[in-house]
């Protein structure tokens, strides 16, 4: 999960009646909840990272709560499919910039945090020629590129975060404003620089672009990081990979006789051209290279009338693992909210639907792995789908459910993307709630969690909640309770299960998600993105495999 409880993406829903029944949601259980969670979250799951013992244990008692809850293996007659990963552990030397006014040496993990997604024991870059290309886009339908003039092939580049006009307070813009595009996110900014052949690549942290303090970087990128297997070693990426402090970046900046804040300002205007910095990095990284296979937990219940069609429910199982140890020397990060919560609805929704009986088309649940290490599970599914993405109508993705009680809200990540849209405005004018604006739209949340991968190839997806106007205690205690949460408690170990939860607002956001599944799994409906949505062509291209 990348934290974004109760401040989620909020769409602009069309006030458009969608042509299905509603159907009430049977009794979600909270005692299956409760369980699941504590279960999940327990120390002896070890932090639940992936192709650990934390894993096994996970992975089965998923699969034991699936067969209880009365769902068929969904894998052809097996309950797992193998998502072959590769674990890597770097070992970085420091960061030496020389050829400036100092020579400076970067202290990993305080100035900076680097790793690679190439498979090799070694990589690393020797007097590299340092570059600073700004927001590091190329974005050819914008008019926006920021390597345009210069060749990088075996240099560091110096990236900022997020998107040029993130700062903007309107969603008017080149990159939509405040609101996050793909472009403005962290993964991307590593692809274009590997497009361009760039030999390194630094990303400039800051908390407000970023969405996230650097104890959140720090927690998330040492230890072993995981990525999909690959027979080519991922040769085609970059040698180092990392972030740098915003602190660190300064100073190497003002090393290289520049002001990191001018070229800030600079970088956000259109016809930028990237700086050489006349500085030189130098880093290397001993990497511990350990194949192995991860598992994603698929569950099925099959249609009655057309069960060679599908919805699809998904919530990752995986967290971090051993992690930074707090005061008291807890280093296991045990993600009770990130994501035990969002795999307990699962098991809770799996409950609903046999009580209710099955469906018209066949419903899936799908507790994928890797999500932490970069959505690995959910996009090997989508790559590699037991159950055709043509023929999968839509569905709902969970990532971290609502444990602070009934909000007058809901909130959902995508803005006016597809006609889930109006499913979501049915539920809610149900129910009396509001439907919100986003309201921190320069996370780009649509872009970190497991429906980006399904949604990227065609298939619509829901990732929805509870906002922020608690029923107790209004907007004020809502964005407290999500501010402690992403303070204190997001990717740290301090993440633990609390029997005080309140659970009433899970169970309303659950009985919506039921309602909208069963509602598309019982018509025969084909939810498709609006006109002029990034995905609209490649679900159109699909059409034939529907009819």
């Amino acid at each position: 999960m990348t934290f974004r409880l109760f401040l989620p993406a909020a769409l602009a829903l069309i006030a458009v009646a969608p042509a299905f029944a509603q159907t009430a949601a049977p009794q979600i259980s909270v005692d299956t909840l409760k369980e699941v969670d504590r279960t999940l979250s327990s120390d002896e799951y070890e932090g639940r990272a992936p192709t650990t013992h934390g894993e096994e244990l996970t992975i089965n008692y998923i699969r034991q709560r699936f067969e209880q809850a009365g769902l068929q293996p969904g894998n052809h007659g097996n309950w797992f499919q193998d998502v072959p990963l590769a674990e890597n552990t770097a070992s970085p030397t420091p960061l030496a910039i020389s050829g400036g006014r100092e020579p400076l040496t970067f202290t990993y993990r305080t100035d900076f945090v680097a790793n690679t997604y190439r498979l090799a024991t070694h990589t690393g870059v020797e007097n590299s020629d340092v570059v600073f290309v700004g927001y590091g886009i190329n974005a050819p339908e914008l008019g926006w590129n920021d390597y345009a003039g210069i060749d990088v092939r075996g240099k560091t580049v110096v990236v900022l975060v997020n998107d040029p006009d993130w700062q903007s307070q309107s969603l008017d813009g080149p990159f939509h404003g405040r609101a996050m595009t793909y472009y403005g996110r962290w993964t991307y900014k590593y692809e274009e620089a590997a497009r361009q052949g760039a030999a390194a690549v630094f990303i400039v942290h800051q908390t407000e672009p970023a969405a996230y303090g650097w104890n959140v970087v720090q927690s998330s990128w040492t230890g072993a990081q995981y990525n999909t297997d690959d027979p080519n070693n991922h040769e085609d990426q970059s040698q180092v990979i990392g972030w740098l402090t915003h602190d660190a970046a300064e100073r190497l900046f003002t090393a290289a006789g520049q002001s990191l804040d001018q070229l800030e300002r600079a970088a956000g205007q259109r016809g930028f051209r990237a700086v050489p910095l006349g500085v030189r990095a130098t880093i290397g990284l001993d990497n511990q290279i350990r194949r192995s296979t991860s598992h994603n937990v698929v569950g099925i219940l099959p249609g009655t009338t057309h069960p060679d069609q599908y919805v699809i429910y998904s919530a990752h199982w995986d967290h971090l693992g051993r992690c930074d140890a707090d005061a008291t020397g807890d280093d296991i990060c045990n993600g009770a909210l990130d994501n035990a919560s969002g795999t307990a609805g699962l098991i809770a929704l799996a409950e609903a639907y046999t009580r209710a009986g099955a469906a018209g088309r066949s419903v899936i649940f799908l507790a994928v792995t890797g999500e932490e290490s970069g959505l690995l599970g959910s996009q090997y599914y989508a790559e590699h789908p037991i159950y055709p993405l043509a023929r999968t109508a839509g569905g709902v993705n969970m990532d971290g459910l609502n444990i602070f009680g009934l909000t007058r809200d809901l909130v959902v990540t995508g803005r006016g993307k597809s006609q889930l849209d109006e499913y979501l405005q049915r539920a809610a004018d149900a129910r009396h709630l509001t439907v919100r604006d986003e309201p921190n739209p320069e996370a780009g949340y649509y872009y970190r969690s497991d429906h980006f991968s399904f949604a990227k190839l065609g298939v619509p997806m829901l990732d929805a909640g509870s906002g922020q106007d608690l029923v107790n205690g209004g907007t004020a205690a809502g964005r407290a309770a999500a501010d402690d949460y992403r303070l204190h408690r997001y990717h740290q170990p301090s993440d633990e299960y609390d029997p005080n939860w309140d659970w009433s607002g899970a169970i309303r956001d659950l009985g919506i998600y039921y309602e909208i599944g069963r509602a598309i799994a019982d018509s025969t409906d084909w939810p498709n993105w609006y006109e002029g949505d990034e995905f609209r062509a490649i679900r159109d291209r699909t059409a034939a495999e529907r009819r």
